[in-house]
């Protein structure tokens, strides 16, 4: 076997190549969905699965007695329907875990990891299933088969060997179960370190810290059913047509029944103009249904400036004719109104609506519709939260659902989508870097032993712990980290400081070939997969955006009989940790999922019978603000805040760029190279730029650049991208992830949630030579 030091040689490596795959660009697609959606998720099924495979698992995709699909975490409907419950990105979802394609021994014996590394990120995962655990050992070259008890024997060496558990870190990804990650959570207590950074650090993080803050629970508080019931649901930088496409359904449901959609994002995205629902016949046949009554291209990052407008305008007609503002909510249910008031009069509408880059004519419609109607829905996503002041903008948020009174009633509420499938899930069960003391004498009641006071680390500061040597083991439960995490070849040199990484993975991605000095993969069951226990089935269970808790049930075969499920691995690192120490039955809890289930009912409240409600469509768990209860909050109310406009200091012919997804794509899993409702086709390296920016700078459209950010005085690099002419707000940029990811600073990020500012960026361009 070849021997070498499997350091970070180019930068390629940790960002894949920065060669062009052939663009191909018609015009934006004017709806969403319909026969081609349906077209092309049958294409992606059969080409990854087979006709057998793919009526096994999408026949029980999301059923009641079914596989919860790892695509977003949308709820399901209490009537499913027959034809089908999912959609077009939840099939490819599938489709990419239940692939026939395996990265075998072989596979690895022919493939060096320098090799591997210099493939796309696309190539590299459509190699397929993992099947046997394997270990890159310090200075080789390849990965080799290693036995699951080794494996595990060297996990605990390595935290052996540590000088202090807050040398370790345990990521989480929120595609993990309940049972895996509270079990994940409970070995590293009991290690002693709450280094339990998780996905959402990097997406709602500042949804949960905004929210907590003013309304005192960091979930949102609608359900699926309130959108029948909503007068206006606004959608607030977000793109349902590719993150979660059966939201569709509910904003239509919502028009039927009288109710508006504003929708307000820099892209206007063919979801939210048009859906052809392909369970309708209008959807197949017809022109589908339009989704937005209004739709805002505001200005990137400049939402705060929009909703400042908004409710300086309702305040003024409240004040012309009361009943705008609904004053008996506010004074028996908040405080903090009058700050409010006294800051929307310190500013000038005619500057808020200058800075949002909208026109008065676009705007006023909005304030009249929101003045008229009290049952308000606020959705948002990533487009809110990955901002320097990502917080603000959802405490904005509560501030407009307050002065109405919307929260706390039947079709009125907040609403943050989340993106994986559980990672609300995740955090309810203990995936926390924060410290509880009533979390930490739950867990201490339960298993008996004094859980960890000191704060651990969220994600841009493992990745600081990591960079500067001072976190020495990494282990990521799910997920691709390098490519999902910010500042890329930052975060790669990090990785590769640690003396081991291991990752617990289902398919093969960039993490695994920028690795620490030892690097372990362990091969575990995915949600679509049989999961037995001597003959028996087993089953796990999620908590979707809407905080509801219901079970998933595998129902293919594994993809190697090598595979073990995550609480199973979970345990038996924590059992090889631990080796005679029994007083947490470790073995029995990777097991015996009831009775897994059984303590997390012991350590949370909303738990009890947990087994039993978890099944059919599952139950919701205690929400306070749902039932306008803000008791837990300081005097037992709602808090307004006070929040300030956004200020990028952006310099002569500098952009503010914001991060995206193609619609081939899930968080950093590509499914292909196509951004269907966009336009662009077979390449993901583009630029997005309005055509007076274009000419500006005097480029031309389809010319090659690079793309520069520089933050205290360091500059980053973005190699090779085509500047596409499109539809987005002058003076903004928009680019795919994980791609553009190397230009993010890792030092940057929303203050007080820490979620790096993905979506904006300050970048220039540079014109190649």
């Amino acid at each position: 076997m070849e021997t070498k030091n499997n350091k970070l040689q180019t930068i390629e490596e940790a960002i894949g190549p920065v060669d062009f795959t052939g663009l191909k660009l018609t015009a934006p697609s004017q709806y969403a969905a319909g026969v081609p959606a349906v077209k092309i998720a049958l294409e992606h099924a059969m080409k990854e699965m087979g006709l057998a495979k793919s009526i096994a698992t999408l026949s029980k995709l999301n059923q009641k007695e079914g596989i919860d699909c790892p695509g977003c975490a949308w709820p399901d409907p209490d009537k499913r329907s027959n034809l089908g419950e999912f959609c077009e990105n939840g099939v490819k979802a599938i489709a990419e875990e239940a692939t026939n394609k395996r990265v075998t021994p072989a596979f690895f014996e022919q493939y060096s990891v320098k090799e591997m590394s210099e493939w796309s990120d696309f190539k590299i995962g459509k190699s397929g299933r993992i099947t046997h655990p394997m270990v890159l050992r310090k200075g080789t070259s390849h990965y080799v088969p290693i036995e699951w008890d080794e494996a595990f024997e060297l996990i605990g060496h390595h935290l052996h060997l540590l000088d202090d558990p807050n040398q370790a870190v345990f990521y989480t990804s929120g595609r993990s179960s309940n049972e895996a990650a509270f079990l994940y959570g409970l070995f590293a207590r009991k290690l002693g370190t709450n280094n339990m950074p998780d996905c959402s650090n990097m997406c709602h993080e500042s949804s949960g810290a905004g929210l907590f803050q003013t309304l005192g629970i960091g979930k949102g508080s609608v359900t699926l059913e309130d959108f029948q019931y909503a007068d206006v649901v606004m959608v607030i930088g977000q793109n349902p047509g590719t993150n979660h496409p059966r939201m569709l359904t509910a904003l239509e449901k919502c028009r039927q029944q009288g109710g508006k959609v504003v929708s307000i994002n820099p892209l206007k995205e063919a979801a939210l103009v048009r859906f052809k629902n392909p369970q309708e016949v209008k959807g197949i046949v017809g022109n589908g249904a339009a989704i937005s009554d209004h739709y805002l291209q505001v200005k990137i990052n400049q939402d705060v400036a929009l909703l400042k407008y908004i409710m300086k305008r309702l305040v003024e007609l409240d004040r012309e004719e009361a009943g705008v503002i609904d004053w008996d909510f506010i004074k028996a249910n908040t405080n903090g109104a009058g700050e409010l008031l006294k800051d929307l009069d310190s500013y000038s509408k005619n500057d808020l609506i200058t800075q949002t880059g909208l026109s008065l004519d676009e705007v006023e419609p909005i304030v009249k519709l929101l003045a008229e109607r009290k049952k308000v829905i606020i959705c948002w996503a990533m487009g809110l939260t990955q901002h320097k002041n990502g917080v603000d903008n959802i405490r904005e948020c509560v501030n407009l659902l307050l002065l109405k009174g919307s929260i706390g009633i039947k079709g009125g509420g907040t609403c943050p989508v989340r993106g994986h499938s559980n990672v609300q899930g995740d955090r309810t069960v203990g995936i926390t870097h924060h410290v509880s003391p009533k979390l930490n004498a739950s867990f201490e009641r339960t298993f008996n032993f004094k859980p960890p006071t000191k704060e651990g680390l969220d994600v841009v500061h493992c990745i600081k712990s990591m960079y500067e040597g001072e976190a020495k083991v990494f282990m990521a439960l799910g997920g691709n980290f390098l490519s999902a995490a910010s500042d890329t070849n930052y975060t790669a040199k990090a990785l590769q400081n640690c003396e081991l990484t291991v990752s617990v993975s289902t398919k093969l991605n960039r993490t695994h070939l920028i690795t620490g000095k030892t690097s372990l993969i362990l091969p575990t069951l995915g949600r679509t997969e049989k999961d037995e226990s001597d003959g028996q089935s087993r089953f796990v269970t999620v908590e979707n955006s809407m905080g509801r808790v219901h079970r998933s049930l595998g129902r293919i075969d594994p993809a190697s009989e090598h595979l073990m499920s995550e609480p199973e691995i979970v345990s038996r690192i924590a059992k090889s940790y631990f080796k005679d120490d029994f007083s947490i039955p470790w073995n029995r809890l990777g097991t015996d999922y009831d009775f897994t289930r059984s303590k997390i009912a012991e350590v949370f409240d909303g738990f009890k019978d947990y087994t039993e409600r978890s099944k059919k469509a599952g139950f919701d768990l205690p929400n306070h603000a749902r039932k306008g209860d803000f008791s837990k909050l300081p005097g037992g109310v709602a808090k307004f805040s006070i929040n300030q406009l956004p200020d990028h200091d952006l310099k002569e012919n500098e952009f503010l760029m914001m991060t995206i997804r193609s619609h081939d794509q899930y968080n950093t899993t590509i499914y292909g190279l196509d951004d269907r409702y966009r336009g662009i086709y077979n390449e993901r390296r583009v630029v997005l730029i309005h055509q007076n920016d274009i000419e500006k700078l005097g480029l031309k459209a389809n010319e090659v650049v690079d793309l520069i950010s520089e933050y205290n005085g360091v500059e980053r690099k973005a190699e090779n991208f085509i500047i596409v002419p499109y539809d987005i707000p002058e003076g903004n940029l928009a680019s795919y992830f994980p791609e553009a990811n190397v230009l993010i600073p890792n030092d940057q990020f929303a203050t007080l949630s820490n979620t790096p500012i993905s979506k904006s960026v300050r970048v220039s361009i540079l014109k190649k030579n």
